[in-house]
């Protein structure tokens, strides 16, 4: 019975998460291949079929010669009982719908050089038309008919897709991994440079040029130094954004090479040393190298090809966060509190308040993080509208993971559309684990208890922010939700196992200069400071 109850409650959850969309899909074949195209209806005037099957086939016209605007120089046998295609122009939709129903067309296609919208009409037009009525891109009626010639069945379809995507369980295995992950290999660094083992791989590695944020002046003069990049990132977009691309390409491709390294050390993978005029040469970070940087400059090239680059981006950005996670290093509970808090105060600001400032109403963050210049399809209520024409590529900020809705066939032909989470929302509670880690590492906990709860508690976090998100049906700041999360988890924690005091502090060596090594604790002497890890 319970069982039963679970399996019905999902359902009617799937089923109300479902919404109706002014995209739709056009099936053309000749009966041997078929390929599907954009086309954009209202849901509310001329429902379609919500799938394949369930849908019509009609032969398809070609009257891409008139725009059908009344009936002269039609032949009425040509058209009665097929769907036709006419031009856009001259009339309303409305008008075009009547007149192909009086020649019997059973559905209309109205082929635009424009941008595709969302068919309307006066109040008073909507009943008379009873045929489906959609708009196509010229170009693709074109190329249908390269591809099948005259003789083309179509079939009109409008999938309805769900708020619920696997996009965001792909979203959300990112982001939990690399959390993980990251948290983990400072850890490791930790207990190796405790332990006064070398970075690995027996070859005397340079030092990785850790960095320890431990002053609260620091902090804030780091949080300050983030919102002017912002605010100069929105005002001067059109040239940091080069910059920024730039940046993000040597700093991913120094990260990749990182972490390729740290896992071929792991399996045990050996450097193939040469010497070359008294210089040593390893033959593995040779090979490493040229990977890491083929890698960043194939997605620095094709960065704006949508349908297959976000792979490439997902990758390097996963780099770029894992040895951010290593390299940056918060010396105690803190500064863990008061950064997470002001980046906390930060994202808030820049995603809530600054709409009441700009003339677009639109917040600064999203502007930064979407482009101020981002073409593609444009919605509005129940309104779209989709570019007939291959746009010029707008450049975005590489600060985002991105993963395409998968359950959005119909949009996705139309312009692809992505689910994507910060850079910020991984680094950032990233920082707070890396801390956990290295506090199980001084603390010699097995379980690793601090590590474990805070992964834990970002995994909640994230879970709230996506269910607000897909309730509210729009964009959250995800540090609203994940910081207050693993703060307040990992104080519960130390507070429980009796050692907020030393959580609080960290360690109780005190860094007297950033570029000297810190000191041991006293009365810990079964260590040995080593070299950084």
């Amino acid at each position: 019975m319970d069982r039963a109850v679970k399996i019905v409650l999902f359902s009617v959850i799937f089923l109300a998460s479902q919404i109706n969309c002014q995209e739709a899909i056009l099936r053309i074949s000749n009966g041997n291949t078929a390929r599907d195209y954009c086309i954009v209806h209202n849901h509310s005037w001329t429902p379609l079929s919500e799938t394949l099957d369930a849908a019509l086939q009609y032969p398809l016209v070609n009257l891409t010669s008139t725009v059908l605007c009344n009936t002269s120089g039609v032949n009425p046998d040509l058209v009665n009982g097929k769907a036709v295609v006419v031009m856009r122009g001259d009339c309303d939709f409305s008008q075009k719908a009547r007149v192909a129903q009086s020649l019997n067309a059973t559905a209309l296609l109205i082929a635009s050089n424009k941008a595709l919208t969302t068919p309307t009409a006066n109040d008073s037009e909507y009943a008379k038309v009873h045929i489906p009525l959609a708009l196509m891109r010229y170009r693709d009626f074109l190329e249908a008919q390269q591809m099948f010639g005259d003789v083309m069945q179509a079939k009109l379809y409008a999938p309805p897709i769900s708020k619920i995507d696997a996009s965001i369980a792909v979203m959300l295995l990112i982001a939990i991994i690399t959390i993980a992950l990251g948290g983990y290999w400072s850890g490791t660094c930790e207990r190796d440079r405790l332990n006064g083992v070398s970075g690995g791989g027996g070859e005397g590695k340079a030092d990785s040029g850790e960095l320890f944020l431990y002053s609260p002046l620091k902090v804030v003069f780091f949080v300050a130094l983030m919102c002017g990049m912002l605010v100069l990132m929105y005002f001067f977009y059109s040239v940091l954004v080069y910059v920024i691309i730039v940046i993000f390409c040597l700093a991913s491709a120094s990260a990749l090479f990182s972490c390729f390294d740290a896992v071929l050390d792991l399996v045990g993978c050996g450097t193939g040393s040469f010497s070359i005029r008294s210089q040593n040469f390893s033959v593995r970070s040779i090979i490493l190298a040229a990977v890491c940087i083929t890698i960043a400059v194939v997605w620095g090239v094709y960065r704006n090809e949508d349908r297959w680059i976000w792979i490439l981006q997902d990758l390097l950005g996963v780099a770029f966060c894992l040895n951010f996670m290593k390299t940056i290093s918060l010396s105690n509970f803190k500064i863990c509190v008061i950064l997470l808090s002001l980046l906390l105060l930060y994202d808030v600001f820049f995603v809530f308040i600054t709409p009441f400032f700009t003339k677009n109403g639109v917040s600064i963050m999203v502007q930064v993080a979407l482009g101020p210049d981002a073409s593609g399809e444009k919605t509005q209520g129940n309104m779209v509208e989709v570019p007939a024409e291959p746009q010029a590529p707008s450049e975005k900020l590489p600060v985002v993971m991105r993963v395409p809705r998968f359950s959005a066939w119909a949009q996705n032909l139309c312009m692809m559309q992505f689910s994507i989470l910060g850079y910020g929302d991984i680094i950032v509670p990233g920082l707070l684990v890396a801390y956990c880690s290295r506090f199980d590492v001084w603390i010699n906990s097995r379980r690793k208890v601090y590590f474990v709860s805070c992964c834990i508690a970002y995994f909640l976090g994230m879970i709230l922010t996506f269910a607000v998100m897909l309730l509210s049906g729009m964009g959250q700041p995800a540090l609203l939700y994940l910081v207050p999360f693993t703060l307040i988890t990992c104080a519960v924690v130390a507070a429980c196992r009796g050692e907020m005091r030393q959580f609080w502090a960290g360690t109780t060596y005190e860094v007297l200069d950033s570029s000297r090594e810190p000191l041991l604790p006293e009365g810990r002497t079964d260590y040995s400071v080593g070299e950084k890890c």
